[in-house]
């Protein structure tokens, strides 16, 4: 049987330790593949006739377009509602429904709205944590005036390169304007070329476009695969102070990081106070192609508790089931990381990872190397609004 999926590396390796003893149990032989060219790679496959069994999609969005063409198998056919619910809340169970239906279950949550640092190299500089993005605006100034480089971005990602960079537009969308402008935005009922989103870019651009702010300027942003980019944290002096991105990034650490002794983690600081701290989050959804009795053996499976403590006991993991326990986390880091998912004060879905395959998974990452390369913004938004496809509007309300 056969899993494809973007997950790859420390991962993949996590999500083969808790298929073991569902391998073990059955006898079944579950063969993974992991690539970064999942979202090209599957259409071509589905389109020849050679679906995998099983996709874990990174892109709910690209799910969705498959659930539309009625190529996926509900799963209510294939777990009990009542199991689906006990173990996932509705949020996570609405995000795997297309035209009022299940399609996907989650195996993996992460944390987008993160910021990682070195608190030892903090200290030692005399930096303290920001609260507000004006406060993070003014560290990073403080560590440009002190002869240093802020950030550490880098953006490569072979077939996926942009996704880093639209995580940011994200972020700052959701904390400028709000849950309410992002829904709007994500389902195509306000333009990419809408003045929220231009701004975003803007704000976005402060950073990743000042040459004095990121390592290695724009060159270094399109250049260094984003699994590499914090190791600059970590560095005798450090290269940089500063790096935004997900809770999975800590599987790519060197030797020698600890979390919670020269790594940490604090919450991309909130812009407008009027919407608290938003969180913005991404994941795994698991859906199911071809309907086999092995198929839904492991579906079944992935549904249960014992994959995601698997996965959650290994580190760089945080889990979406609602049965885990903090316990199972092996450090206060990831621990951390759990507890500002339980306590946001609203959570949104990576809006690319929405959209339709060929905006949130196409355009919109090629419109980040675009601006980065410097592209004029207006042109840039106005080219990702014109792959928004015809009948999108129409089946985001189906969803």
């Amino acid at each position: 049987m056969t899993i494809l999926g973007a997950m790859t590396g420390p991962q993949q390796q996590k999500l083969e330790a808790a298929l073991t003893p569902f391998v073990e149990k059955t006898g079944i032989e579950v063969i993974y593949q992991g690539t970064e060219a999942f979202s090209t790679l599957l259409p071509v496959r589905v389109e020849a006739g050679n679906a995998p069994d099983i996709a874990m999609f990174p892109q709910p969005g690209l799910m969705a377009d498959f659930a539309q063409k009625d190529l996926l198998v509900p799963l209510e056919t294939v777990i009990d509602r009542e199991d689906l619910t006990q173990a996932f809340s509705d949020d996570w169970l609405t995000l795997g429904t297309v035209n009022g239906k299940i399609y996907g279950i989650w195996y993996r949550a992460s944390v987008k709205s993160l910021v990682w640092y070195n608190p030892q190299a903090f200290q030692a500089a005399g930096y303290t944590v920001p609260k507000t993005w004006n406060e993070l605006v003014a560290l990073s100034d403080q560590i440009v005036a002190d002869g240093r480089v802020p950030w550490c971005l880098g953006i490569q990602s072979g077939d996926a390169t942009g996704w880093v960079g639209t995580d940011w537009i994200e972020d700052i969308v959701l904390r400028t304007y709000g849950p309410e402008v992002y829904d709007q935005w994500v389902q195509h009922k306000i333009p990419f070329n809408s003045p929220p989103i231009k701004e975003a870019f803007e704000k976005f651009g402060q950073i990743a476009l000042n040459p004095k702010y990121v390592v290695g300027g724009t060159i270094g942003i399109v250049n260094i695969p984003f699994g590499l980019s914090p190791n600059g944290l970590f560095t005798d002096p450090p290269e940089c102070y500063l790096h935004r991105q997900a809770s999975f990034i800590s599987s790519f650490f060197p030797e020698g990081v600890v979390l919670g002794q020269n790594v940490d983690i604090f919450p991309l600081p909130p812009i407008n106070e009027e919407f608290g701290l938003p969180i913005l989050v991404g994941g795994d959804v698991v859906a199911m192609f071809n309907d086999t009795p092995q198929a839904r053996q492991l579906m079944q499976y992935l549904a249960s508790i014992q994959p995601h403590e698997i996965s959650a006991s290994m580190g760089g993991y945080i889990s979406p089931h609602r049965g885990v326990s903090l316990e199972v986390y092996p450090d206060t880091v990831t621990r951390k990381q759990a507890e500002i998912l339980l306590n946001a004060d609203t959570i949104r879905f990576d809006g690319s990872d929405i959209m339709p395959g060929t905006v949130g998974t196409g355009a919109f990452w090629l419109g980040i190397l675009n601006y980065i390369d410097g592209q004029d913004i207006d042109r840039v938004l106005v080219d990702i609004n014109k792959s928004w496809p015809k009948q999108s509007t129409e089946n985001e309300a189906n969803r």
